[in-house]
Order: structure tokens, then C-alpha cells, then sequence
């Protein structure tokens, strides 16, 4: 059984969770520890222990220990891919890249531990020195969900740890292992007892157990829009920071002067392949009535013709969906949509050689903004197919939704490119690119029911792991 790391002990929890294939159920990966409140509150206390010297430390101390985790990520990425296909369904490449991406990361922010800036600034007062310097913010809890079960982890940690900060890390219940390999990785780097806490388990323990614990300074999580909802509220009872990282429901416009080879595989990724399971997917397709029925047409004909299998098999294009509650909710919206009034093309349950959860990419025409299937975040590889007039309409339609994560237009226009980019209420624009795939060294958030607080990934990851202080000084 696979354990949580606790003040630099590997030790049991207090019952254990399977994790299984989900394109083959019968296949049980492992079994992984589940932690109580009480460890919770051991690891808690270790971060809070352990944070003077970390915070202390050299910065070229924890640059070379997050290279190290790098180059073991790369070194690893053929195996820890495998495992990740495995446990979550994404396809092979998809889960090789997603380790590598993982890799930069701590990479990246090797480089961010030994460039801490701050201000020196002129005081309006005579012989006053003003100085502003970034300081941990604390003791932080991450909390992270199963569909990027190595790059968001890496994405929270390597700055939480590069910034100075102790770490509670609360991986999603079910998607165990990935998370699991990485925190063998960095315990092996040599981090500090107390400095990385791996506490494994269900949201409604571990995850409450990490919201209200007076240890915990700050809160960054990934997840779904409730849950984020109600642990901003827990936060602010407990005047922690936080940042929050929720839902999506992301338009990609295509207008009449598109170029298809470029338009249709761009939904394509965008919509259907990680099996749909990108909180930046496309999930509004908002297409121009010039262009609609070409385009319609060959986008299902490319869809129809996507290989559904085994994530391990080189062939195959879209795999398993991650869990069987999370294909019957996909199921329940297919049905939806049809009792809408779309016409539903695919979308049904798979059979494949082995018992695992596959769905056909699911295609609803003549779709509108206003139904529940067009509002909802499905979270699965479901696309609605909604009809326009023009640029105006089109960019309405966009951004007439309470998301605004990501968002992408299919154009030859300059003009209308610019417009979109201006205009768009999201917090990622795409032009002639999946809304689905960002680099890691550039701030990745959304606006409205997406995202709250500061923003991750790239040197903006400072504002949430850091606190800036103002220190005044006389010299006369």
C-alpha cells in the first residue's frame, strides 16, 4: 500500500481506496492511503515546524532541489506517463507530454527561487529608505483535481516550495498514483522533513480538514465550481488566502472566413481529445451561418472517425472517460440536449475490448445559448453546435455565460482577431488555436464563475505564494 508523507514519514491512514483502470476496471493499479483529519493536523503542525528554515534557506538550496525533481520527472516520463495513462485515460502522448510539462515546471521555477525581487523606492520624506521585499506567504494547502493529476500538482507546488512556503498537498481521490510517484520524487530530492506533506484522501475529510486548520495560511485549489465556491467561504472565516481555480464553459468561435484545415482540428483538440476532460475545452462551438453546414459536416465526420480505446495503444485518439459516475453525468447531459431539441450525433456509451468507461465524441446541433446542455460545464467530450449571424453575434453569444476561462476565434480577419482578443470576456484567448493547451511559463486563469484571486503558472504565481512587506528605515 502506498502511504502519505507525513513530517518526513511515510505512514498509514486510516482506511485505504483502490485506484483502477478506467479502461479496464478489472486492472487495480494500487492502493493508496487515506489520511484523517487527525494526520491532517500532524502534517499541519510539521509545515508550521519546518517553515522558519525553509523560509530561511538558501534560495540556491531550493533552486537545486526543484532541478532535481526536473530531471527525475524527465528521466521518468516514459514510465510516469504510463502510469498516468493508466490511472486517468488520457492517451499515452497526452500523458507523456503532461509529465514532461511537469518537468518545466519545477525547471522554471528552479530559476524563480534565486529571483525573488523586491523595490528599493525613493521616500517622500528626507533620509528615509523605503524597501519592498516578497516573503512566504506561509504554510499552504493544494488541493488538486484528477484530470491533470501530475502538471497542476507540479504547477502549485514547485512555486509554493521555490517561494519559501511548507506544503499540505491533498491529491484528487481518484487519481492517487501520479501524485503519489511525484512526492516520492521530491522526498528523494532531499526536502526537509515537515517542508512537503502528502496527505492522500477524500475532499470531505482531508480537504476540509486542510480549509479549517489554523496552521494553513493559504488555500490554492483546482476543482469544481461548488466546491470552490464553498471553500472560499471557509477561507475567508479563517482570513486565509486563496486562490480558486473552478468550471469552464468555453466558446470557440468559427466565422465565415475560417480556414477549415485549420478550424476543424482546432475543435477537434479542443472539444474532444483528454476524453473532453479540460476545464479549457471547447464546449460552445459558436459557428457563422456562412460556413455552418461545411463546416458541421466535415467536424463530424472527423469526429465519427476518432479512435476510441485502450489510452496505452498508439492508435488511439480519445480514451476512457475517468470514472463510471463521470460517464453516466456525461450520459444524463446527451440525453438532456436531445430532450432540448438538439440533434444529438454519437455520444453513446462504447463497448471496447476490455470493461472500461468509453464515450463516443457526442456532437449537439442546432443548439442554443440558453439551453442547460449550451450553460453547463459537462466536463466530458460533448460540444454544442450554436448558430450566428456575423462577428456581433458571434462575440455576444461568447461571452453570455457565467464562465470566462478560456475562449477561442477561427478567423482570416485581422480585424475580427483583434476585436475578439479586445473584447472577449475570458481570462485565455485563443486565435486559430485550441482553447484547450497553454505554456507553462505565462499566467493561466479566468474571469468571473472561472477563477478567483491571483493568477497561476509563470512569474504571477508570485502574488499568491508570496506576502509583499514594506520596510521604512531613518538614516540620519
Amino acid at each position: 500500500m502506498k502511504q502519505n508523507l507525513i513530517a518526513g514519514q511515510w505512514l498509514d491512514g486510516v482506511d485505504a481506496v483502490e485506484n483502477r483502470n478506467p479502461a479496464d476496471v478489472s486492472e487495480v493499479i494500487g492502493t493508496y492511503a487515506r489520511a484523517s483529519a487527525a494526520q491532517v493536523a500532524e502534517a499541519a503542525t510539521a509545515a508550521r515546524a519546518a517553515l522558519p528554515g525553509w523560509a530561511k534557506a538558501s534560495p540556491q538550496l531550493r533552486a537545486d532541489m526543484l532541478e532535481t525533481v526536473a530531471r527525475q520527472l524527465l528521466a521518468r516520463k516514459d514510465e510516469i506517463g504510463t502510469l498516468l495513462a493508466r490511472e486517468e485515460g488520457k492517451t499515452l502522448a497526452e500523458a507523456i507530454g503532461e509529465t514532461a510539462r511537469a518537468a518545466q515546471i519545477f525547471r522554471f521555477f528552479a530559476g524563480e527561487a534565486i529571483r525573488v525581487a523586491g523595490d528599493a523606492i525613493a521616500s517622500v520624506r528626507p533620509d528615509v529608505d523605503v524597501d519592498v521585499v516578497r516573503e512566504p506567504v506561509g504554510v499552504v494547502g493544494l488541493i488538486t483535481p484528477w484530470n491533470f493529476p501530475i502538471a497542476i500538482p507540479a504547477w502549485k507546488i514547485a512555486p509554493a516550495l521555490a517561494y519559501g512556503n511548507t506544503v499540505l498537498f491533498k491529491p484528487a481521490d481518484l487519481t492517487p498514483a501520479s501524485a503519489h510517484v511525484l512526492a516520492e520524487i521530491i522526498h528523494e530530492a532531499g526536502c526537509p522533513a515537515g517542508v512537503f506533506n502528502l496527505v492522500m484522501g477524500r475532499g470531505s475529510v482531508v480537504g476540509d480538514a486542510i480549509a479549517t486548520h489554523p496552521e494553513v495560511d493559504a488555500i490554492s485549489f483546482t476543482g469544481s465550481v461548488p466546491v470552490g465556491r464553498d471553500l472560499a467561504v471557509t477561507a475567508a472565516q479563517g482570513m486565509k488566502k486563496v486562490q480558486l481555480e473552478m468550471g469552464g464553459k468555453n466558446p470557440m468561435v468559427v466565422l465565415d472566413d475560417a480556414d477549415l484545415d485549420i478550424a476543424v482540428p482546432a475543435v477537434l483538440n479542443g472539444a474532444f481529445f483528454s476524453t473532453g476532460q479540460r476545464c479549457t475545452a471547447s464546449s460552445r462551438i459558436i459557428v457563422d451561418a456562412g460556413i455552418h453546414d461545411v463546416f458541421v459536416d466535415r467536424l463530424i465526420t472527423e469526429a465519427q472517425a476518432l479512435n476510441i480505446g485502450d489510452p496505452l495503444d498508439p492508435a488511439v485518439q480519445i480514451g476512457p472517460v475517468v470514472s463510471d459516475k463521470q460517464l453516466s453525468n456525461n450520459l444524463r447531459y446527451v440525453a438532456l440536449a436531445e430532450s432540448e431539441g438538439a440533434e444529438v450525433i454519437g455520444g453513446e456509451r462504447v463497448t471496447g475490448d476490455t470493461d472500461g468507461y468509453f464515450q463516443a465524441p457526442a456532437v449537439f446541433l442546432n443548439a442554443t445559448n440558453d439551453m442547460r446542455s449550451s450553460r453547463e460545464e459537462i466536463f466530458g467530450p460533448c460540444a454544442s453546435i450554436i448558430k450566428v449571424t456575423g462577428f456581433d453575434e458571434a462575440l455576444a453569444v461568447a461571452n453570455d455565460t457565467e464562465f470566462g476561462l478560456s475562449s477561442g476565434i477561427c478567423t482570416s480577419s485581422l480585424k475580427y482577431a483583434r476585436a475578439f482578443k479586445q473584447q472577449s470576456q475570458a481570462g485565455m484567448v485563443m486565435v486559430n488555436l485550441p482553447t484547450a493547451g497553454v505554456d507553462y511559463h505565462v499566467p493561466f486563469g479566468g474571469r468571473k464563475g472561472s477563477s478567483h484571486g491571483s493568477r497561476e503558472q509563470g512569474r504571477y504565481a508570485a502574488e499568491f505564494y508570496t506576502a509583499v512587506k514594506t520596510a521604512y528605515s531613518f538614516a540620519g
